[in-house]
């Protein structure tokens, strides 16, 4: 990634409201195309039958354009989806940490961060976060976020219907929720990997999609050293890092990589006068810890335009 032109908005579609409002659900362009493909595929086969291959043709194609465009983490095809943070946001990044809470990680990396000064987002599997209550209790209490990433991170998450969806999403909602005291505004899908049905349940449970700018694959890769080039290069401000606090790769030492990767991302950062900021706290703003909107309508509002 560059820090030479400005970026955009990663917002791809108009929101209305704030994260953790419900909101009416847009299809993206995206989609629309892909509905009157298949509007007009039915229509061509009804007015003249001999065009059927012509009209199943087209509609595979969409369908495999569709699931190409949920299995690209970062794609905004099939709805909005933060991979950079709002212009507002000036010189700070996001550190966003998955997979978690883990008994054994997660609080040496909650001193890592009180160690540097530094507000990460955790993203957090609800039958997780049941086991161990006292670690999102502790990211809460020590001023980072916790967000949704779905209650079981099921592998087969992408393809699942919307009510299988809705289900999962909204356990996880409950059950951080409950612990934390607080309520997710965003989700982070399992794997980044996603179906069309997705954007719909979200508006209706009031979250916000985030992915991320660059990930480190450190639950695959056992270097820290290797890890931490792929966050740094091209560090620039408004970037989302992800890394893990659940199922990390673990080095020779057995020692989880993200202990060693995260002390030279954060110093990097600081090097670079960059800021880690909770997701939160960028992108909404004027909303606060029960999720109701103080004023954060203004930014989504610009995403209209």
């Amino acid at each position: 990634m560059s820090s030479t032109p400005p970026r955009p908005l990663s917002g791809a579609h108009a929101m209305p409201a704030a994260p953790g409002s419900v909101r009416r659900w847009k299809p993206s362009p995206f989609i629309t195309g892909a509905a009157a493909l298949h509007v007009g595929a039915a229509a061509a086969v009804a007015l003249q039958p001999a065009l059927w291959p012509w009209a199943v043709g087209g509609v595979v194609a969409s369908h495999l354009t569709l699931t190409a465009a949920g299995l690209w983490p970062r794609s905004r095809l099939l709805g909005l989806n933060w991979t950079t943070l709002p212009a507002s946001a000036g010189r700070q990044i996001a550190l966003t940490i998955d997979d978690g809470p883990d008994p054994e990680v997660t609080p040496q990396v909650l001193d890592l961060l009180d160690r540097y000064n530094a507000r990460a987002t955790f993203f957090c599997i609800g039958d997780i976060a049941r086991h161990h209550p006292h670690c999102v209790e502790a990211i809460v209490a020590r001023g980072h976020a916790v967000e949704n990433h779905s209650q079981r991170h099921r592998h087969n998450f992408s393809l699942l219907g919307p009510g299988a969806l809705e289900r999962e999403i909204a356990a996880a909602q409950q059950t951080l929720t409950e612990i934390s005291g607080v309520r997710p505004l965003f989700f982070r899908a399992p794997a980044g990997l996603r179906n069309p049905f997705l954007e719909p349940v979200l508006c209706r449970l009031g979250l916000h999609l985030a992915s991320w700018t660059r990930r480190g694959f450190d639950t695959r890769t056992r270097d820290a050293a290797v890890v931490t080039q792929r966050l740094l290069r091209g560090l620039a401000p408004r970037d989302i890092l992800l890394v893990h606090d659940g199922h990390p790769a673990r080095d020779a030492r057995n020692r989880p990589v993200v202990l060693d990767v995260l002390p030279a991302v954060l110093e990097a950062a600081s090097t670079a006068h960059l800021r880690c900021t909770t997701l939160r706290a960028a992108i909404a703003p004027g909303v606060g810890q029960d999720g109701e909107d103080d004023g954060a309508r203004t930014l989504f509002a610009t995403m209209d335009r």
